[in-house]
């Protein structure tokens, strides 16, 4: 099992900037895909409507982003101290969301990542 805290939240203005990172609990953490996931806040089918917006491999030597946020974000880890980041630049207000970081296996589907933390909220006014 391992636990993952996410922290770094909160509301900013379009155009602004947020660093999310994911505390893992253990150094397992490092044999995961480390994946940042985003819902929009009032979905009505909680952890079905997760929107992948990167992931990277566990090594860290490779990461793949969703259209919405390539050249905006950036996703990095440190594996000696058991945390991921999300870097993230020019914030849009369709940026809000709850955004969770999970781990598991190198894809796109929420479902086959096996450890998510509680999630942080992410709010970018016009």
């Amino acid at each position: 099992q391992v636990q993952l805290v996410e922290s770094g939240g909160g509301s900013v203005e379009a155009g602004g900037s947020l660093r999310l990172s994911c505390a893992a609990s253990k150094r397992t953490f490092g044999y995961y895909t480390l994946g940042w996931f985003r819902q929009a806040p009032g979905s009505q089918a909680p952890g079905k409507d997760r929107e992948i917006i990167a992931r990277i491999t566990p090594s860290g030597d490779g990461a793949t982003y969703a259209d919405s946020v390539k050249g905006r974000f950036t996703i990095s880890r440190d594996n000696d101290k058991n945390i991921g980041y999300l870097q993230m630049n020019t914030l849009k207000p369709e940026d809000t969301a709850v955004y969770y970081c999970a781990v598991g296996s190198y894809t796109d589907r929420p479902e086959t990542y096996k450890f998510w933390g509680q999630g942080t909220r992410v709010t970018v006014s016009s």
